[in-house]
């Protein structure tokens, strides 16, 4: 079955969905949460968050030390589903990574300077992991802009994005819960990966 990897991701976790084809049919082939920090590693959920009160340099070496550990454990979780889908002699077509807005060029002193600053730049860390992690894996990436999922979902399936969102939620049925609005978006954005 042809499969596609779909993500929406949080401070130190995500919702993995795998969504397959076969005939048209949609089938939900994997569904689950991966972390993505290590075990009793709870500040690197918010890197930026822990090294705020730090001098300068201690402040950079931890936010170093957290994005380099986020990416680390993305390539490592990619690789355990890559090997779980094709032990199961699925074909991967490609990987969708729910995104927000780029950051802009800040500095970590910049980051560090204002509070908002320090929410966006967690917020865009671990979609940022799991997109080098696809790219680590050879997967064709497909990034689905937050502020663009209606749009690419009307494109991809020509129907109002209501209607989607209704396909999705019944093919949750197909599996039951937990189907909430983070496993919806990651079976969406694998559905628009997969056409």
């Amino acid at each position: 079955m042809r499969v596609a990897l779909g993500f929406k991701s949080h401070s130190g976790w995500a919702a993995l969905v795998v969504v397959g084809v076969s005939r048209d049919d949609l089938e939900v082939i994997d569904r689950r949460r991966i972390e993505l920090i290590d075990d009793g590693e709870v500040w690197a959920k918010q890197p930026y968050h822990a090294a705020e009160d730090l001098p300068p340099d201690e402040a950079r070496a931890v936010v170093k030390r957290g994005i380099e550990s986020a990416h680390r454990i993305a390539i490592v979780q990619m690789r355990s589903a890559v090997e779980l889908i094709q032990n199961r002699k699925h074909e991967i077509a490609a990987c969708a990574v729910f995104v927000p807005s780029p950051m802009p060029a800040w500095s970590t002193e910049d980051i560090l300077a204002v509070h908002f600053r320090m929410h966006k730049a967690e917020g865009v860390l671990f979609p940022d992991a799991i997109c080098r992690a696809a790219e680590a894996c050879n997967l064709r990436l497909v990034a689905v802009p937050e502020k663009q999922l209606a749009e690419r979902s009307e494109a991809t399936f020509g129907v109002p994005f209501d209607r989607s969102m209704e396909t999705i939620a019944a093919l949750g049925k197909t599996v039951g819960p937990p189907w909430g609005k983070d496993q919806k978006i990651a079976a969406l954005a694998a559905i628009i990966a997969l056409r």
